[in-house]
């Protein structure tokens, strides 16, 4: 069978399934399709009406996109009593287009291989350009039944990525979705602190799109990247100071704004980690280290409370604790300090979860909310009496750090 004889089908007529398909007829490929709703091809262009089952676009096709909403979908299309695995014939290949689970995936992929049939895991985008030729295919699975299928995809997508073996397309898609959540967050904390600076956040918009029009930052460290997917110590070293820099810079005028910006906190945290670059070796002697830990931890200038007076307690508390322990990878400030927030709870002492508190809020690892919010969650395991002198201690540091504020 010839390129040009591949017959395609599609099931799920919504915004990408129905834009597949008119992308396929407008290249002269009408497919048959099928929808749970009857009347769900009319209003595309040049595409036929449905037909009464999935089975029925599996006996009349050679490639299947399958285009439905969720997992629970995908399995009944594939594998129900009227799916398209009832009306299979040797050589059919399903392309899922639904974002799912890679486990859904392997799944979906073994009953396929039961009945011998190809199966490729796809994610698509951008899915408002899906009846415009206009979607990238995101493609997991064998070479040899991409290559079988890839005539067919090409009617629809503007590019087919193969981006390895199953379940490598939904990863990616995956990943994808992450570049574009994330940065719709980032976006909101960079509005919200440019907002409450006065600005009109259309003035920012309009200074990254002209600096930026093709959106090349984004991606910079990515494409960055050598043949081994690192990043060159040389560029990260450059960029390190400036991206410390202008992280703490954002910090400080979100403290003084009073504006939460979570993510930009984390970007700050693992400056290093993002750039590839090796944790920095502890400089001076335990002590001093300790000193400065502390610091990290409750905010510069909390180590001078120190006792001049040496005792074995407080060397060991600056020396092992914070010097050795406090610094070690593995958990974050943040991880450790929730760690010992609900140990302190337990104890039911409000003065010391007081301490935890703000240091908490001076660098900024919990917000005002989340301190409150933690002190509900705590109640249920260390006893309402326990939450409540957990409560106080966190009211009494949020008022005190207003206070300091006015």
């Amino acid at each position: 069978m010839t390129q040009h004889e591949l017959r395609a089908g599609v099931i799920g007529l919504g915004m990408i399934g129905g834009g597949v398909a008119v992308s396929l007829a407008r290249r002269g490929r009408v497919p048959v399709v099928y929808d749970i709703r009857p009347d769900a091809a009319e209003a595309l262009p040049d595409v036929d009406a449905p037909l009464s089952s999935p089975a029925d676009v599996a006996k009349a096709s050679d490639v299947v996109m399958i285009a439905v909403v969720d997992a629970e979908q995908a399995r009944t299309v594939i594998a129900g009593p009227e799916g398209v695995l009832a009306g299979a014939h040797p050589g059919l290949t399903l392309v899922l287009l639904s974002t799912v689970a890679l486990p859904v995936v392997r799944e979906l992929a073994d009953l396929c291989a039961e009945h011998e049939v190809g199966f490729l895991d796809c994610g698509v985008t951008p899915g408002d350009r899906a009846a415009e030729n206009g979607m990238v295919a995101i493609l997991g699975g064998d070479a040899a039944v991409v290559a079988a299928a890839e005539p067919v995809l090409r009617d629809w997508a503007k590019k087919v990525v193969h981006c390895g073996p199953l379940g490598a397309g939904m990863a990616t898609k995956i990943a994808r979705n992450v570049v574009t959540y994330g940065s719709w967050r980032t976006v909101h904390e960079a509005a919200a602190l440019a907002g409450a600076a006065g600005v009109d956040p259309a003035k920012l918009a309009e200074v990254i799109e002209t600096a930026d029009p093709q959106g090349r930052t984004l991606l910079q460290l990515l494409h960055s990247r050598d043949a081994q997917g690192e990043l060159p110590e040389t560029l990260s070293r450059k960029i390190e100071p400036l991206m410390s820099k202008d992280l703490t810079a954002a910090r400080d005028l979100s403290t003084e704004l009073h504006v939460d910006i979570p993510l930009a906190d984390v970007a700050r945290t693992h400056v290093r980690d993002t750039l590839d670059l090796p944790m920095e070796e502890p400089q001076g002697t335990a002590h001093e280290r300790g000193l400065a830990v502390m610091d990290a931890v409750y905010g510069d200038g909390f180590s001078q409370n120190m006792p001049a007076a040496s005792t074995p307690f407080t060397d060991t508390t600056t020396d092992h604790l914070f010097g050795e322990v406090w610094s070690r990878p593995g958990l974050s400030v943040r991880d450790r300090r929730l760690l010992v927030l609900g140990a302190t709870a337990a104890l039911g002492r409000a003065d010391l979860v007081q301490i935890q508190v703000r240091g908490a809020l001076v660098t900024r690892d919990l917000t005002p909310d989340e301190l409150r919010e933690s002190a509900l969650q705590l109640a249920y395991y260390v006893g309402w009496g326990n939450a409540t002198a957990t409560h106080q201690g966190i009211e009494a540091a949020l008022a005190d750090t207003a206070q300091e504020k006015k």
